[in-house]
């Protein structure tokens, strides 16, 4: 098969860009399947060429995660909170995170249906996120998602993931405004809301609130919560009330609006260079991590352990040979190519 010349794949990736920042769906789905399938470990050109179709500085939105334990209404909420921000004429982009199931063309699948009355908007864009099995709940290439939602010029990227204890810590560090929802009937709303979710929240969501035990559900989280200062931006973090299925979300709406205004007078920046540091560590040890992979494995490796086991060399040296062979491999991986 004739292999397609750099240039001409670059020159279809700037025609890809310029229909995604025109709004053209399938463009916006081809560059986030571009973004989903290459490993940057591996081979970072493509995303490179991608990063490059871009005027400087990138766009950047406001970033909103909804994470909660199944059963809880989440989708039923996003769908609701769609409608409330393109009533406010925003452009809005969905990433819903599936930490077990890998959904195929970013089809919306299961309860998420309810937000399939949007994909006719133009304003709006939907896509589905396999987690496939990354710990923590949030696909590995879920930053870079965001990134990329951003600088097409939406206005708002909201970010659903189901929770499972670590995924509510991994979404907070990937947004702006983390929501945590709960719901009446499923045990006691503070134990369910364990494993550092207390500190992670900016709002926290009692949905289903026309169910019994709904009183009691907010009752918890408010007493719970009313021992706490507020945070180092003055934030006093929030219990609402909805019913998503009747798009009963006004009190959860001005709650984000509140929180985003907040981090708008200067709390924003501070959290945004967290999570961009986040992102970049990230990166760098995924690099790290492939390249350590590579030359711990293999004959050469093998027979530096024989050596060891041998009594002909020591540890320490042994750990000095990988280190420098991962070094060397590190370097040769960020190295451009040559050119003829």
């Amino acid at each position: 098969m004739m292999e397609i010349p750099a240039a001409a794949r670059g020159a279809a990736l700037q025609r890809t860009v310029a229909a995604a920042r025109t709004g053209d769906p399938r463009a916006i789905g081809r560059l986030l399947s571009l973004v989903e399938n290459t490993d940057p470990v591996c081979d970072d050109a493509p995303l490179q060429a991608l990063w490059s179709a871009f005027p400087r500085p990138l766009a950047c939105g406001y970033v909103l995660g909804v994470t909660g334990a199944p059963g809880v209404g989440k989708s039923t909420l996003v769908a609701a909170l769609i409608a409330a921000f393109r009533r406010d004429g925003m452009r809005v982009g969905v990433l819903a995170v599936d930490p077990s199931s890998p959904f195929t063309g970013g089809a919306l699948l299961g309860d998420r249906i309810r937000m399939h009355a949007h994909t006719t908007d133009p304003g709006v864009f939907l896509r589905s996120m396999a987690a496939r099995g990354h710990l923590g709940g949030l696909a590995p290439a879920t930053p870079m998602a965001i990134r990329l939602l951003e600088a097409l010029g939406f206005d708002v990227v909201l970010v659903e993931t189901v929770g499972v204890g670590q995924g509510e810590i991994a979404v907070a560090r990937a947004v702006d405004t983390t929501l945590v929802v709960t719901a009446p009937g499923l045990g006691d709303a503070v134990q369910a809301a364990k494993a550092g979710v207390l500190e992670i929240a900016d709002i926290f969501v009692a949905n289903k609130a026309d169910h019994p035990g709904a009183d009691q559900t907010v009752r918890e989280l408010r007493q719970t919560l009313a021992v706490e200062s507020s945070g180092p931006d003055g934030w006093r973090r929030p219990v609402v009330r909805t019913v998503a299925t009747r798009g009963d979300i006004d009190e959860l709406v001005d709650a984000v609006r509140r929180h985003r205004d907040r981090l708008a007078q200067g709390g924003g920046r501070d959290r945004r260079r967290r999570r961009a540091a986040d992102d970049v560590r990230a990166l760098v040890f995924r690099h790290y991590a492939g390249r350590l992979t590579e030359v711990m494995t293999g004959a050469e490796f093998d027979a530096l352990a024989d050596r060891v086991a041998a009594g002909e060399l020591d540890l320490l040296t042994a750990v000095r040979a990988v280190l420098a062979d991962t070094r060397a491999a590190v370097a040769r991986a960020v190295s451009p190519p040559a050119t003829s």
